[in-house]
């Protein structure tokens, strides 16, 4: 009988003091787990700037962004493969979630030599835009002019009192060749 008093006392210790450490084990265990969850959450990148667009398109679709444009809350995205033979219209929404609305693989890779020749790609192009005129690009687009003149980038950059500035950026050098404000809203 004292043998069963000293074994139920010990085990009455045990859930004493091992009921609390218990729960507070399985506590930081489920905070652990919010937080992890939390920061996977926060990991996930945005689209929410032409440049963000872009980096998630061409995550999704590898190659050379041809042209980008902003519709609303969500970027229209065209990437042309490195080997011409690809392209791929994408649709990156603000949340950095992209949707492909047209893949096709038998592109003529001729029709897209002199883009994928260019020095300056469509981000260059827009930092260069944006060093000439301050605020947002909201579009980019590579012109490939059939009457042989040069081909350029052209970049449409809104600020924020609502000018928008169309930028001409050399494909060579990334210089802004030519540029003209447009201030209806």
């Amino acid at each position: 009988m004292q043998r069963t008093l000293y074994v139920s006392a010990a085990a009455s210790v045990v859930l004493m003091v091992g009921g609390p450490v218990a729960a507070a084990t399985a506590a930081s265990a489920d905070t652990a787990r919010a937080v992890a969850a939390v920061a996977a959450v926060s990991a996930v990148p945005t689209a929410e700037t032409a440049e963000e667009a872009s980096a998630a398109a061409l995550k999704h679709y590898p190659g050379v962004v041809e042209s980008l444009d902003k519709d609303g809350t969500v970027w229209n995205v065209d990437v042309i493969t490195k080997d011409g033979k690809g392209h791929a219209e994408l649709e990156v929404a603000a949340d950095g979630t992209v949707t492909e609305r047209n893949r096709d693989t038998n592109e003529n890779a001729a029709e897209h030599k002199e883009l994928l020749a260019a020095k300056v790609t469509a981000d260059q192009a827009m930092k260069a835009a944006l060093a000439a005129h301050p605020g947002q690009v909201w579009s980019v687009q590579w012109e490939d002019d059939e009457d042989g003149n040069a081909h350029y980038w052209e970049v449409e950059v809104r600020s924020s009192d609502g000018t928008s500035w169309t930028a001409h950026v050399d494909h060579a050098t990334g210089k802004v060749t030519q540029s003209k404000t447009d201030d209806n809203n």
